[in-house]
């Protein structure tokens, strides 16, 4: 499923230096020996009575590097760490009993990486904000320029920490919008462009945030696709599909920010890309599992989560990589199908989707050698280089299809999903062009028809507005739009523009209330329609004949409200230049949306595959220096 125009391509991967790698790798791995072995470093003979370490550590460490085939001093250096940390976990828990004070475990952004732990304590009564300024004054950041991500929810300012269920030994990871003063020493034009810079980004999320949301209240209403800009949801074929109304405002949201997010992905901006990749995993939770279970696109998602993190090098802070992956696959399994029938069913093809796959394994590779399985991560990492060498495209095969016209995006796909024959993707591109100016067609023939039913309830009187209301409501049906408007006379007042208070004081023409009585209505009832209607003879009429001959009960005027109808107030002719400035800073932020939605729909899916060849190079290579130390 796609926002039309929609979609996104895979991010730059950070690369971790092969030290740090292996050093992560056997810190996973000792972690591991030390549970299946149920020893607690933090107890005797490991720890003595002054939390000193034991002689017996060093047996230890010489029996897990024969074991692992590494040198016994780093096996013992990563050992005295382990058991470093399990102490100060147990004071920590200690200190918590008796004090309430709890252990906030703070993780710097890749720039600060230091090998000590970085603990903050603090009581959980405080709020989100001045646990920001904590932070911000212990790690040295400017607090207006940091983010806090805890339990993978950006940490919200006004709240305490404990309704946002923060606990004792959470995780909390730090994102970055600007360098601090001490990391920046340059002069101070330089400087004040990184604060310039930071505020940027700041006001990027909070128009990001307005943009979505103006899209998706536009999403609920009926608005006029030919002057205001709103988004869609397309199927796997770029068909608009239609979403129960429970869940579309979620479920826009939902796919709105994940472009926005995958936008920011592609420019590598990992640090704003992640809170909206965050927001669109909490907007998706509130659609149903039925809607999610036959969609890709809660699968893409968190992929991407899964990535941004190991881009900015955060791993440790995601708990649950393990579980996002293994959603993620049992989505594409759920919505491709078993061998992917499902989708060679609706496409005729998978090469395309197969880099997901890729993108899968290699996240699940490099996910099990940072938990210290290196034997599964060998497993994964080899089904994703298999997959590369399936995926990877011939460039000289994409400039034969550019030749021909064709962009480089269409290329990729096309070669992907004809097994690389430069033929019959050139009949594949040719095909699906046709098929994107049929839908165009089709489309602009549903708009025609639409607005010659607009018209049509123009011409008896009613407003734009009301006619594009009751004809959304009636599903494009004019006969039944009719009904609705008559058995709902209060929509006569949708106006499109806000109507001239002195036209409401007229009194009513004796023409046309001559005119109703002819037709049989009692003449107060006559001018009193005409007044609700501003001399309005065909829908005073209509109203009146469709009620019996008298005004339902909410059309009837009192005397002081006789000079003015029920859709106007002293203040809806004010505040034009206010408004003006509000619609204005709309437009940015709905403009900066939809510039970021790909108007290709398999956008997504198009990707060089250029930094997947690095790291799956890098990640097996890690993985073959532990086989040949063990060997």
């Amino acid at each position: 499923m796609q926002m039309k125009p929609t979609q996104i391509q895979t991010p730059l991967l950070a690369g971790i230096y092969p030290q740090m790698a292996q050093k992560k790798y056997l810190q996973a791995k000792l972690t591991q020996f030390l549970r299946e072995d149920k020893i607690q470093l933090w107890k005797p003979p490991y720890t003595d009575e002054n939390k000193e370490v034991g002689l017996a550590l060093k047996d230890l460490a010489k029996r897990y590097s024969n074991k692992l085939g590494c040198c016994e001093d780093e096996v013992e250096k990563i050992i005295e760490e382990i058991r470093c940390k399990a102490i100060e976990r147990g004071t920590g828990n200690e200190n918590y009993k008796t004090t309430g004070i709890a252990t906030i475990e703070v993780f710097l952004p890749s720039r600060l990486k230091k090998d000590k732990k970085n603990i903050l304590e603090t009581r959980l009564h405080i709020s989100g904000r001045d646990l920001r300024s904590k932070i911000a004054e212990t790690f040295g950041f400017q607090e207006n320029y940091i983010k806090i991500v805890i339990n993978k929810k950006l940490l919200q300012l006004g709240k305490s920490l404990e309704e946002q269920g923060v606990t004792h030994n959470v995780k909390a990871m730090v994102l970055e919008l600007k360098q601090s003063e001490e990391d920046v020493k340059k002069n101070s034009q330089e400087e004040e462009e990184k604060q310039s810079e930071a505020e940027l980004k700041e006001k990027r999320i909070q128009r990001t945030k307005k943009g979505l949301e103006i899209l998706a209240k536009r999403a609920e209403m009926v608005v006029d696709p030919e002057t205001t800009p709103y988004l869609d949801i397309a199927n796997q074929t770029g068909r608009s599909i239609r979403i129960p109304p429970s869940q579309k405002k979620a479920l826009m949201l939902a796919m709105g920010y994940h472009e926005k997010g995958r936008a920011f992905l592609k420019r590598k901006e990992y640090g704003i890309a992640l809170p909206c990749l965050l927001d669109a995993d909490r907007y998706f939770c509130e659609c149903s599992r039925e809607l999610l279970d036959i969609v890709d696109n809660y699968a893409v998602l968190q992929l991407d989560i899964v990535w941004c993190y190991f881009s900015l090098e955060q791993l440790e802070c995601l708990d649950d990589a393990e579980k996002k992956l293994n959603l993620a696959q049992k989505c594409l399994k759920n919505c491709y199908g078993e061998n992917h029938q499902r989708l060679v069913h609706i496409k005729g093809n998978c090469g395309k989707e197969k880099v997901l796959f890729l993108r899968l394994y290699l996240l699940q590779g490099i996910r099990n050698y940072h938990s210290g399985n290196g034997e599964e991560a060998h497993e994964y990492l080899n089904k994703a280089r298999l997959l590369f060498k399936e995926l990877h495209i011939d460039p000289s095969k994409v400039h034969s299809l550019m030749q021909l016209g064709f962009t480089p995006q269409e290329a990729r796909l096309a070669l992907r999903a004809c097994d690389g024959n430069v033929d019959h993707a050139a009949i594949h591109i040719s095909n699906r062009r046709e098929e994107l100016a049929q839908m165009r067609q089709e489309e602009r023939e549903k708009k025609r028809r639409r607005m010659e039913n607009i018209n049509s309830l123009k011409g008896m009187g009613y407003s734009a507005r009301a006619a594009r209301q009751a004809l959304h409501q009636a599903g494009g049906n004019l006969d039944e739009a009719l009904k609705i408007l008559l058995s709902n006379p209060h929509m006569w007042w949708l106006n499109d523009t806000t109507p001239d208070p002195s036209s409401c004081r007229e009194s009513p023409s004796q023409e046309g209330i001559d005119q109703l009585v002819y037709m049989g209505f009692d003449s107060a009832v006559a001018e009193a329609a005409l007044r609700v209607f501003r001399g309005s003879v065909q829908l005073a009429a209509q109203t009146l004949a469709h009620h019996g001959g008298s005004l339902p009960p909410d059309l009837q005027l009192s005397e002081e409200d006789s000079s003015s109808t029920p859709s106007m107030s002293p203040s809806d002719s004010a505040g034009t230049s206010s408004a003006s400035t509000d619609e204005d800073i709309e437009t940015e932020a709905v403009n900066e949306i939809l510039e970021d939605i790909p108007e290709h729909e398999e956008d997504y899916l198009d990707s060089t595959l250029e930094d997947e060849e690095i790291i799956i190079a890098e990640y097996l290579s890690y993985v073959e220096n532990i086989k040949s130390a063990t060997n």
